[in-house]
């Protein structure tokens, strides 16, 4: 998908999307789906939500950093029936033991993008702290 032009991002993103509606780990494929993704330095501020781009301006854009990826994978979550009833959060968290920064998909109990995993609320490690959450708006 992401070396097609705009228009046939659109097309391929749709079909992507229609195949969260049944595959059998969804959060994996869609993780699996973004590792394909043309990685940047930065693309968004992750500490200023105002600054985010929407799901069809990610897409134009074709640019991604860690956290555009996160931003990608939750619009083609939320954009599915499948989880049109689900709780979704962004949170912006570090490790206390490796100083290091992750940007987290919190889909009701899962969390995908750990250590490039899906992983339940209970796996992640005490020393993973949320410095900030976003709760994320519906897109239905």
């Amino acid at each position: 998908m992401f070396t097609k032009n705009f228009e046939e991002q659109l097309a391929a993103w749709k079909t992507f999307r229609e195949s969260l509606e049944t595959v059998e780990e969804p959060f994996q494929h869609v993780r699996d789906f973004y590792k394909n993704a043309p990685l940047k330095r930065i693309s968004w501020d992750p500490w200023d939500q105002s600054s985010w781009a929407s799901p069809w301006e990610l897409l134009e854009e074709n640019q991604y950093c860690e956290f555009g990826i996160v931003l990608g994978m939750c619009y083609s979550l939320q954009l599915t029936e499948r989880f049109s009833e689900s709780k979704f959060e962004i949170h912006i968290c570090t490790n206390n033991k490796k100083s290091e920064t992750h940007y987290l998909l919190f889909v009701d109990n899962n969390i995908i993008n750990y250590n490039n995993e899906v992983v339940s609320r209970e796996e992640l490690p005490d020393a993973i702290f949320s410095q900030r959450v976003y709760i994320m708006p519906q897109l239905h």
